[in-house]
């Protein structure tokens, strides 16, 4: 299978503004953004979507979320505010079928 837009990033196949990674996940910069910060939290490890997500999961999503967390402050949201939005399927506004935690 062909890897994901987000694969090739994660692997610097392709260029990405890369703002935080670890073992688990990278962060990058929208390359749409739609708000004035707009990043891109994913796992390494490639899940299709949250629905598709396995128990097994279980600790790679919590990572996901806690890691969210500490960009946005990092990007200095954290004493406004900040949403963090995950699209499923293609009706829910999924793009790239890897999944994504939107920080805005």
């Amino acid at each position: 299978m062909a890897k994901t837009l987000f694969e090739k990033i994660i692997a610097r196949e392709i260029p990405g503004q890369i703002v935080y990674e670890d073992d688990h996940v990278v962060a990058f910069r929208d390359i749409e953004p739609q708000a004035p910060v707009h990043v891109l939290i994913v796992p390494r490890q490639p899940i299709p979507r949250i629905g598709e997500a396995a128990p097994s999961d279980h600790t790679v999503l919590g990572h996901l979320l806690l890691k969210a967390a500490e960009v946005a402050a990092k990007e200095g949201l954290a004493e406004r505010g900040y949403r963090l939005v995950i699209n499923n399927g293609s009706h829910g506004g999924e793009a790239v079928p890897h999944l994504h935690v939107h920080i805005l």
